[in-house]
């Protein structure tokens, strides 16, 4: 099973009743294998430019473990459900996201040392 993000676009209109359609994509995803490891709802969110004449969509991130053959097999059905204006299937690069995650709390280790001394000076005077 390997790790993918899945970016999709809803129509607009499902604004109110955005449950049904996110439990079609689950189930495409389901039925080809997969496993729905997180969501990530966005809302509602102007385009950069009309998609087939919507100015807004909303926005859902799916974090997919899927076996690498099923992949083309969920895009073709995902290519003609009617909720999906635009989606995305990546495969996340681990690396980046490692160095990321090392550079975050190494800026926080710094910002930490940064606060210490500061309180260990005000405490001086």
């Amino acid at each position: 099973m390997n790790s993918y993000e899945l970016a999709v676009l809803y129509h607009p209109s499902l604004e109110v009743d955005l449950s049904k359609a996110e439990d079609r994509v689950v189930k495409i995803l389901t039925d080809n294998g997969g496993k729905v490891v997180a969501t990530d709802n966005w809302g509602k969110r102007k385009l950069a430019y009309p998609i087939k004449k919507n100015e807004h969509a909303i926005y859902v991130f799916y974090t997919v473990e899927l076996p690498g053959n099923s992949v083309a097999k969920v895009e073709s059905t995902l290519n003609i459900t009617d909720e999906v204006i635009r989606f995305l299937i990546t495969k996340p690069d681990l690396k980046a996201i490692a160095k990321a995650e090392a550079a975050k709390a190494l800026k926080a280790e710094h910002a930490a040392k940064r606060g210490e001394t500061t309180e260990e000076e005000s405490e001086e005077e």
